[in-house]
C-alpha cells in the first residue's frame, strides 16, 4: 500500500493539470507615446527634479519648499506608499519557515457518566502538562508566494509613483498660482498708471468744458474711461488678494503665515518639447509608470491564482515535554494520586517528537480556482486598459501644452511688435507736445494705448508661463521610471521556487 501513494500522487496531479491554465506571458505594452508631428524646441531636454529653480525665483523656490513639507495631499500620498511597504512585508512574511512556541497547564475533572467512568480509571481529576515548541516550513515549488511577494512590490512602486504624481501636482499649482499673482501685481501697476493718464486727460477735459471748448459729453467720456480702469483696479487687487489664499492653502499654512512676497516682473521661458519625448515620455510621466507597475502586480496576481491549482507541500515537526498526573485534587489544587507527578515534566521520559509531511491537493472546489483565476485575469485586463488610457491622454496633454504653447509664443511676438509701434507713437506725441504743434491730449492718448498694449502683453506672458508649467507638468516634471517588465528582482525573503511550472 506504502508503494502505491506516490503513484496515486502522480495520477492526481495529472488528473489535475488536465484543468490548470497555460501560464500568462507578459502583455505587450506600449514601448513609445504617438506624438508624431509636433514641433520640437532644439536644445530644449527634460525637466529636472527640481524644475522650478530653473526660474530662478527664490520667492518661488521657498513656497514650493513650504508646501513640499506641510501639504495634507502629500502626507497622504506617502502614507498609501507605507501601506502597499507594510504589505510586502506581510506577504515576505507568510512565507518561509515559521516556528512557535507552546506551553500549556490543563487541570480537568472526569465525568461520573462519560465514556470512560472515574470508576473504571481510577481517578476523577488529571493535570495534563504541555512544553514545546512547533517547526513548519511550505514548500513553494510553484512559485505562488514568491509571486505574491512580487505583485506586492510592485503595488509598492506603484504606489511610489503616485507619490512622485500627486507631488508634481502640488508644485505645479505652487508655480501657477505664485506666476498669476506675479502677473497680476504687474498688471496692477500698469492700471495704477493708466488711471493716472486718464485723471490728467479729465482735467483737461473739465477745462475744455468749462470754457466753452468742449461739449459736456467730452468728459463724460473720459470720466466713463477712468471708471473703467479703476474698476479693473479693484479686480486686480481682489485677485491678488484671492491668490494668496490659494497659495497659503497649497502651503497648508495661515494668510497671516504666508511668506511675504515682493512683485518683480515675469521670468523669462526657455522651455520646448524635447526631440525624444516619443520615446522617453513612457519613462518620465509617473502616472505612466504607476499604471505600468499595476500591470507587473496584476500579471503577478495572475500566477498566484494559477499555482493555487497545483498541491501544497508542507512539513512540519514539533518537539517537547509532557507528563500527567492523575489522582482527587488537594486542598492546594494539585492531584494527589501517585499514577504521575508533574515533576516529571522535565524527564527523559517525557520527550515527544513528531514530523509531518502533508500534501494538500484541489481536486474539487466548485468552480473557485476558475473563477479566480477569471477574477485575476479581469483585473490584468483592466490594468491594460488603464495603462492604454494613461498613454493616450498623456500624448493628448502634451499635444496640447506643445501647441498651445506655440500659439503663444506666436501671438506674443505679434504683441511685441504692437507694443514696439505704440512706443514709436508715443515718441512722435511727446515730441510734438514739447515743439507746442499738439497739446498733451495727444500724448495722454498715446500713453493709455501704450499701457493697454503691455496690460496684454503681460496677460500674454502670463498664459505662456502657465502653458509652460502645464507642458513640464506633462513631460513628467523630471520623474523617472525604470521599470523592468520581464525580470522582476527576486526579494532577499523570498522562498526557494526551484521546479515553478
Amino acid at each position: 500500500m506504502a508503494r502505491l501513494r506516490p503513484i496515486a500522487l502522480v495520477v492526481a496531479l495529472t488528473l489535475a493539470g488536465c484543468w490548470i491554465p497555460a501560464k500568462m506571458q507578459h502583455p505587450a505594452l506600449r514601448d513609445d507615446v504617438p506624438l508624431a508631428g509636433l514641433p520640437s524646441a532644439a536644445g530644449a531636454g527634460w525637466p529636472a527634479a527640481d524644475w522650478w529653480r530653473a526660474y530662478n525665483d527664490p520667492q518661488l523656490d521657498q513656497l514650493i519648499a513650504l508646501a513640499m513639507k506641510q501639504s495634507p495631499d502629500l502626507a497622504q500620498a506617502h502614507a498609501r506608499v507605507n501601506t502597499a511597504e507594510q504589505s510586502v512585508r506581510v506577504a515576505a512574511a507568510q512565507s518561509g519557515l515559521t516556528i512557535n512556541g507552546n506551553a500549556q497547564l490543563t487541570r480537568q475533572r472526569m465525568s461520573d457518566h462519560g465514556l470512560f467512568p472515574p470508576s473504571l480509571l481510577g481517578f476523577n481529576w488529571y493535570n495534563q502538562a504541555d512544553l514545546g515548541i512547533q517547526l513548519q516550513y511550505d514548500f513553494d515549488w510553484w512559485g505562488k508566494k514568491r509571486a505574491a511577494i512580487e505583485a506586492a512590490l510592485d503595488q509598492a512602486h506603484a504606489a511610489e509613483a503616485q507619490h512622485s504624481a500627486a507631488a508634481l501636482t502640488l508644485q505645479n499649482a505652487v508655480a501657477d498660482t505664485y506666476f498669476a499673482w506675479l502677473a497680476d501685481e504687474n498688471r496692477l501697476q500698469l492700471t495704477q498708471q493708466a488711471i493716472a493718464v486718464q485723471r490728467q486727460l479729465l482735467r483737461i477735459a473739465e477745462l475744455r468744458v468749462q470754457q466753452g471748448v468742449d461739449l459736456p459729453d467730452t468728459a463724460q467720456r473720459v470720466r466713463a474711461q477712468l471708471a473703467s480702469v479703476q474698476e479693473a483696479q479693484a479686480t486686480l487687487e481682489g485677485s491678488i488678494e484671492l491668490r494668496k489664499v490659494a497659495l497659503a492653502a497649497l502651503a497648508n499654512v495661515s494668510l497671516a503665515d504666508l511668506p511675504s512676497l515682493q512683485p518683480h516682473p515675469l521670468p523669462a521661458i526657455e522651455s520646448g518639447l524635447p526631440d525624444d519625448a516619443r520615446l522617453d515620455l513612457i519613462a518620465r510621466r509617473p502616472d505612466i509608470a504607476a499604471s505600468q507597475w499595476r500591470v507587473e502586480a496584476a500579471l503577478k496576481q495572475t500566477d498566484v491564482a494559477r499555482a493555487d491549482y497545483f498541491p501544497d507541500i508542507s512539513i512540519s515537526a514539533m518537539a517537547g515535554l509532557s507528563s500527567t498526573n492523575q489522582g482527587a485534587p488537594n486542598i492546594a489544587g494539585f492531584s494527589t494520586g501517585t499514577k504521575g507527578d508533574l515533576g516529571n515534566l522535565f524527564t527523559a521520559g517525557s520527550r515527544v517528537f513528531g514530523l509531518t509531511p502533508a500534501v494538500h491537493l484541489p481536486i474539487f472546489q466548485g468552480g473557485l480556482l476558475k473563477a479566480n483565476y477569471g477574477a485575476s485575469r479581469a483585473q490584468l485586463d483592466a490594468a491594460i486598459a488603464d495603462y492604454n488610457v494613461t498613454v493616450t491622454n498623456a500624448a493628448r496633454d502634451v499635444a496640447t501644452q506643445a501647441v498651445t504653447a506655440q500659439q503663444i509664443a506666436a501671438r506674443r511676438a505679434e504683441q511685441a511688435a504692437q507694443v514696439d509701434a505704440d512706443e514709436a507713437l508715443l515718441a512722435s506725441a511727446q515730441a510734438r507736445a514739447a515743439h507746442g504743434t499738439k497739446d498733451a491730449r495727444e500724448s495722454l492718448d498715446a500713453q493709455a494705448q501704450l499701457l493697454q498694449q503691455r496690460d496684454q502683453a503681460i496677460s500674454l506672458h502670463a498664459q505662456a508661463l502657465s502653458t509652460d508649467l502645464a507642458l513640464i507638468k506633462a513631460l513628467g516634471g523630471g520623474y523617472r521610471s525604470d521599470v523592468t517588465r520581464n525580470a522582476q528582482t527576486t526579494p532577499a525573503s523570498s522562498p526557494n521556487t526551484a521546479g515553478a511550472p
